[in-house]
């Protein structure tokens, strides 16, 4: 997803996203391990989408505050 789709989303649905890439990542790193990935870059990706999230969840934080 694009960071502006993130910026739409509000701060639940973030979080449930955000729970939902953790998984993600532990499983790419999980089929890395063992047998191979067929795209590595998907690793990368899924890395950025939660730095993407956890930014934009700190932003809305202190916009509140």
């Amino acid at each position: 997803m694009k960071a502006k789709e993130y910026m739409k989303m509000t701060s639940s649905d973030l979080e449930k996203e955000l729970v939902e890439l953790k998984s993600e990542l532990f499983k790419l790193r999980f089929q890395s391990a063992t047998n191979g990935l067929d795209n590595p870059m998907k690793i990368r990706n899924t890395k950025r989408n939660i730095a993407r999230i956890k930014t934009i969840l700190k932003e809305k934080e202190l916009n509140e505050a």
